[in-house]
């Protein structure tokens, strides 16, 4: 047996240790709650963005149907410390069947068991469907994003959504997935513009707008007060993809990720899902809204401080969608596309002029971007936004991946220690 099967076939073995699960059936007491019932007559999927099992066990309900873990989520159990036993188990059943793993694949494959076991762990108690990420040492790797999603799969085809990044090469990496019909949550997208791609390209189960870190990125840089830039930014991508469904062109649902306050459970109501953090959720239920309509069609308006332009940060580039950009895309929709590289993706829109969409990073960029963490510092890229080097979206996708990385590498430096 090659060795990559050999570790493949241990690491499902070990994370699916004791899984007994009997589908349809929770551990928990399931109950109705009026209190979302309204929008879940709108057609709003409802999803709890935690993998905390406690807090979720107190506000999950009839009307909620899935979770969604992420590298950051995963890092704050994992520094709980209840893994520590199983981290150093599955460390001594790697190595013993394959003793030549080095340092880096050992980390990579405990982190894959991890993610595996603690969404099993959610999965038994509420019978939900799960997301779980891959490693973002794979974010810029098609073929091993796609080796490591199938494993993923494998472990529980009923219940995981796989999530993979929106980068050039994840969106092929998407595209071979959905093509074997593996059901991916595209994550880490910030616009209309992004989506549109992805939808089309990748044509994944889900894509993403992260709305409330672009409400921070406006208020924390005093560009304005934040408010509705992330829900101007959701309702048009939701109104492009509802469009393209309609054309025949997509099934991708729309999450509306990053949610930061209850008032937008009723703002952004009709949305295709919502994934809240628990916090949003508590709020909500405590404060139901009487009547909740459909916001899907609504346009709200964005406020920045006085002398601020949208041009000086590139921000349009969160919710237009230009004819010349639809060009660019079919244009490349008519390609090969399973032919082409991230390198080719890249250059296709750097041809047509729209460079700013998918960049190439430089090691100096990277660098600062990490070290901004969560919510780009304005000063820093004020230039290549202003220019249109760089779009807003862009920008905020590039800052959340590496924040997860920064906690991911959290979560592996945990695992080092305990070897």
């Amino acid at each position: 047996m090659p060795e990559t099967n050999k570790i493949a076939d241990a690491v499902e073995r070990i994370a699916k240790k004791g899984f007994t699960h009997k589908f349809g059936k929770p551990e928990i007491e399931v109950k109705n709650n009026p209190a979302w019932q309204q929008l879940r007559e709108l057609g709003t999927k409802l999803w709890l963005d935690t993998g905390d099992i406690n807090v979720a066990s107190d506000l999950w309900c009839s009307q909620f149907e899935a979770l969604t873990t992420n590298n950051s989520l995963l890092n704050k159990e994992v520094q709980k410390g209840i893994y520590d036993d199983l981290i150093k188990t599955v460390a001594s059943e790697i190595k013993n069947s394959s003793p030549d793993i080095d340092q880096k694949g050992l980390l990579l494959e405990i982190a894959f068991v991890l993610n595996a076991y603690h969404a099993l762990r959610l999965v038994e108690v509420f019978d939900a469907n799960v997301s779980v990420e891959l490693h973002t040492d794979l974010g810029n790797n098609v073929e091993r994003s796609v080796e490591y999603a199938l494993r993923f799969y494998r472990i529980c085809p009923e219940r995981f959504y796989i999530k993979v990044p929106l980068t050039p090469a994840g969106l092929l990496a998407a595209r071979k997935l959905s093509q074997q019909e593996i059901p991916v949550n595209l994550t880490l997208g910030f616009s209309a513009r992004q989506n549109y791609v992805a939808t089309q390209l990748a044509q994944p189960n889900y894509v993403n707008v992260f709305m409330g870190r672009l409400n921070a990125f406006v208020a924390n840089n005093g560009l304005g007060d934040g408010i509705n830039v992330g829900e101007k930014a959701t309702l048009a991508t939701q109104k492009h993809l509802l469009q393209l469904r309609k054309e025949g062109k997509t099934k991708s649902l729309l999450i509306g990720a990053s949610m930061r306050g209850a008032s937008q459970v009723v703002s952004l109501a009709g949305l295709d899902v919502f994934t809240m953090p628990p916090k949003v959720a508590a709020d909500y239920n405590e404060n139901p809204s009487d009547s909740v309509t459909s916001a899907i069609k609504n346009d709200p308006v964005v406020s920045l401080s006085e002398g601020v332009k949208f041009e000086d940060f590139n921000a349009t580039t969160l919710w237009d969608v230009p004819e010349e950009f639809k060009a660019c895309v079919d244009a490349l929709l008519k390609k090969n596309i399973d032919g082409l590289t991230p390198s080719d993706i890249q250059s296709h829109f750097a041809d047509a002029g729209l460079g700013d969409l998918f960049p190439k990073w430089t090691n100096e960029d990277i660098q600062t971007i990490t070290a901004d963490g969560k919510i780009p510092v304005y000063d820093k890229w004020k230039d290549k936004l202003s220019t249109g080097q760089i779009g807003l979206d862009t920008l905020m996708n590039i800052s959340a991946f590496y924040s997860f990385a920064t906690d991911q590498k959290a979560l592996d430096e945990r695992t080092k220690s305990l070897l």
